[in-house]
């Protein structure tokens, strides 16, 4: 019997939090936003890209028994579809005999319908997935569902060159609907709405771009699904940083569909976006890890001030106890700019002098220092000290130590091994100084949507104004050896996300002793940025999965 097509569509899109590994977890989520979407009124609920695996599984793909929970988990629940509610497009890997590759099931009546395996495999920046996926060997055409063609290109295949929209619009398909696991930086949205307007040109076929939310190790997923109409306009935005399932109506007027229902969400601005990227990664790598609480050295600086504030803001107050560890150097501003921040926030504040502890490695080792100068090794006893007191108190207790190193301080070294860079994960480590500062004062003026926090100034004026200083020495500022921060900052995001020449930084108005110092203070601190915590990726090339510079390397640019 000739099926006849529908002149309406409702097609749920399942903006979600999967947890990488987690399959069992990870079906009962979808099955949870079928039946929601079901209630609703949907015909088709499409999830993100590896769904049921959890996105990026990385090296995960290559264990067999992972391969098999996986396609069990699919199988599973595209007999669920027996009960006459909506189809299913979910990703998850797939083992064939052209290899293993990133797939989606198409499900409807109790059975998958169909397959779709990813073409275009990406290999650069964040992406490693030609390690462990196989291309699929042939693009196959879309996908008759209840009498609508349905093509399903997956995340790399609307970026790259394969040209495998133009091949879904010229077998047929109507309509696009992509699943994606599209990593967080700065701007992103918009360079993700500029892809799909191109494909939408290319085609002349509107597009879902379902994205996935959540945090995964260094990578944030911010959700904010969309779809581009052919006529090339927003058809409907959801929100960012928000799970959701949003069911939309598309009505077929003449040759093409048109989006008539969807939501329509606001996009955070710049600030706002970041810090809630930085929230939303340090309370998914707490609690997907299982940790019950945080731990953190509240020093009366502006970075671990402002890591408080996302602690709370992600876990909430109970959840955070901070530790203020004085020496003769901690200035009486430090030590009431620390409590403050406490008080504000409402978590617990304890004070652990190091006088005896540092004084103690001195003293053990005056023999071997004998006829030497004081000065960065006993510098470093102090913060080493303190590195030692928070992951005592990490074995004791369970809590993780949340690290507080900016990106300037990263970048050119300005941490200390097994001192303040001790810890499990760093919410700031892809903020430079300057976006710190600017974060702070965005989050003493607004309360992000989802924080635990209170509202009002939790980070004091006094720490946002202070020249900050690592209280190392008597009378020390971080200046008196950097340059100032609005400098250094900006030779640095030459450096590292633009990897531009010395000549053309010094050509925008910077000293060149001072650019060839950045740079070579930037490359001979790479082996601490080797040991460093993991930490939420905010810019477009963050270190660790995008910047892979070697250790050992005596290239220095000088022209």
């Amino acid at each position: 019997m000739t099926q006849t097509a529908p002149d309406i569509l409702r097609i749920a899109v399942a903006q979600l939090n999967p947890t990488v590994g987690d399959v069992a977890g990870n079906l009962a989520k979808a099955r949870e936003a079928r039946a929601d979407a079901a209630r609703q009124g949907a015909d088709l609920v499409l999830y993100t890209e590896l769904f049921l695996a959890g996105y990026p599984p990385e090296d995960l793909v290559l264990k067999p028994s992972f391969l098999k929970a996986c396609e069990k988990a699919a199988q599973d629940f595209a007999k669920d579809t027996a009960d006459g509610g909506p189809g299913v497009i979910i990703g998850t890997p797939l083992k064939r005999k052209s290899g293993t590759h990133n797939s989606i099931v198409f499900a409807d009546g109790g059975k998958i319908i169909a397959e779709r395996y990813k073409l275009d495999l990406p290999n650069y920046g964040e992406f490693d997935e030609k390690r462990v996926f196989q291309p699929g060997p042939e693009l196959q055409g879309p996908v008759n569902f209840r009498g609508v063609r349905i093509g399903v290109p997956i995340c790399e295949d609307i970026w790259g060159d394969i040209a495998v929209c133009e091949t879904l619009a010229e077998s047929g398909a109507e309509i696009l609907l992509v699943p994606n696991g599209s990593p967080y930086y700065r701007a992103k949205i918009d360079v993700r709405h500029q892809v799909v307007i191109r494909q939408v040109i290319e085609t002349g076929l509107p597009m879902i771009y379902a994205n996935q939310l959540g945090g995964q190790d260094e990578l944030i997923f911010d959700g904010a699904s969309f779809a581009i109409g052919a006529d090339k306009t927003l058809a409907f935005q959801m929100s960012q940083f928000e799970d959701a399932v949003a069911v939309t109506t598309w009505k077929r007027k003449g040759d093409t569909w048109v989006c008539s229902e969807g939501p329509m969400s606001k996009i955070p601005e710049r600030e706002e976006a970041d810090y809630r990227a930085c929230m939303l990664g340090l309370r998914d790598y707490v609690n997907k890890n299982g940790f019950k609480n945080v731990v953190l050295g509240l020093s009366g600086g502006i970075d671990s001030a402002i890591c408080a504030a996302l602690a709370v803001d992600a876990l909430g107050e109970e959840r955070l106890r901070t530790v203020m560890m004085p020496y003769r150097y901690t200035s009486k501003d430090s030590l009431k700019d620390a409590e403050d921040c406490a008080r504000a926030l409402g978590c617990r504040y304890d004070i652990v002098p190091i006088s005896e502890p540092v004084e103690g490695f001195k003293h053990a080792l005056t023999q071997l220092f004998e006829g030497t100068q004081e000065g960065i090794t006993e510098e470093n006893l102090q913060s080493r000290a303190r590195g030692t007191i928070l992951m005592a108190i990490s074995n004791k207790f369970g809590s993780m130590v949340v690290t507080t190193g900016n990106k300037s301080e990263m970048s050119v070294g300005y941490a200390t091994l097994y001192g303040d860079m001790n810890g499990g994960f760093n919410p700031i480590k892809d903020l430079y100084k300057m976006q710190v500062y600017a974060l702070s004062r965005w989050r003493n003026s607004h309360v992000p949507p989802g924080a635990l926090g209170p509202s009002g100034e939790v980070i004091p004026k006094n720490i946002i104004d202070k020249a900050p200083s690592a209280e190392l020495r008597e009378n020390q500022t971080d200046q008196d050896s950097l340059p100032p921060y609005p400098v250094l900052d900006d030779i640095l995001e030459c450096l590292v996300e633009n990897e531009m020449s010395v000549d053309d930084i010094v050509a925008r108005g910077h000293d060149r002793a001072t650019v060839t110092r950045v740079e070579h203070l930037l490359y001979i601190a790479e082996y601490k940025r080797r040991q460093a915590a993991p930490g939420v990726k905010i810019t477009k090339k963050n270190f660790g999965r995008d910047r892979r510079y070697p250790i050992t390397n005596r290239f220095r640019d000088r022209g």
